[in-house]
């Protein structure tokens, strides 16, 4: 790959990997809180907003669709924290489910009926990755880098809530508040995500790699490691595989990280039975009294 390939590439590469970072973060979360589709759920209530911006006759590349589409996710965020009912009979992957299908409709609904601007609409919503400019991608450093230290500043709460809501709610804490600020937060990255990459790759920088991470490790700090690692060289081998062979980006990063995980599952019982082994020898040898 020579200069000038790489040159017109850097942007959409160090959007990927921003992306891969917050995602990899997040899928964690998203994994263990059972919402496994929560993400597209959002994409398409910030794409039914998005939809309605352009039926009222707004530019569909002005800053009116992201601020409606932003408006419709935190909307969405409201759902799914108030209905979710740590009590109630109803799943809330039900839930995000009939969200999904019902905005799916509404925005097929508005598109029937918008003129002119519906087909960059459809660009928008599927998203071009090679697309991004430096101050997009700037832009989406620095909210990206606000969020980050937002769940930084309140990890512990987070995850406590992640991995059992009961307990949290039974010391009294109001779960579907931070319910609601996961959510709200999460609806930001998803809305500037989907712009610029796309539903079905941001989507797989929200699961998949966190996936990965459960292959190997029980532990979050191990698990969320593996994630951003597999996210940073997937993301360069899907833009080198996408120029090598003149294949479109996004689906090129998408199906090779299928292929890694394919191929991480697969190693994974080589690299238990190995570590098995190892862990066998050494509880088996036998302690030499020290001398002197």
């Amino acid at each position: 790959m020579d200069w000038t390939i790489f040159q017109f590439l850097a942007p959409a590469i160090a959007a990927s990997l921003i992306i891969a970072g917050i995602h990899a973060y997040l899928g964690l979360h998203v994994v263990e809180r059972g919402v496994i589709f929560v993400d597209l759920s959002l994409a398409q209530i910030a794409s039914l907003g998005a939809a309605l911006a352009v039926w009222q006759g707004y530019d569909a590349h002005g800053p009116a669709i992201y601020w409606m589409s932003l408006g419709f996710t935190l909307i969405g965020a409201v759902i799914f924290a108030v209905i979710k009912g740590h009590e109630a009979r109803i799943p809330q992957e039900a839930i995000i489910g009939i969200s999904y299908a019902v905005a799916s409709a509404a925005v097929i609904l508005l598109l029937s009926k918008a003129t002119g601007e519906s087909e960059h609409l459809r660009d928008m919503l599927v998203g071009n990755i090679l697309s991004v400019q430096w101050p997009e991608v700037w832009l989406t450093g620095a909210i990206y880098l606000v969020i980050g230290l937002f769940h930084c500043a309140f990890r512990r709460r987070f995850l406590d809530i992640s991995m059992d809501a009961h307990a949290v709610a039974a010391k009294g804490v109001s779960v579907r508040f931070w319910d609601f600020l996961f959510y709200a937060s999460f609806g930001f990255v998803v809305t500037r995500s989907v712009a610029i990459a796309g539903v079905l790759l941001v989507f797989c920088y929200l699961i998949v790699p966190s996936v990965g991470g459960m292959l190997f490790s029980e532990r979050i700090g191990p698990r969320l490691a593996i994630g951003w690692v597999m996210g940073t060289v997937v993301s360069m081998l899907g833009m080198y595989f996408s120029v090598q062979f003149d294949l479109p980006t996004g689906a090129t990063i998408v199906c090779t990280f299928g292929l890694v995980l394919a191929a991480m599952a697969a190693v994974r019982p080589l690299i238990r039975r190995r570590v098995t082994r190892e862990t066998g020898a050494v509880l088996n040898t036998p302690v030499r009294p020290q001398v002197g």
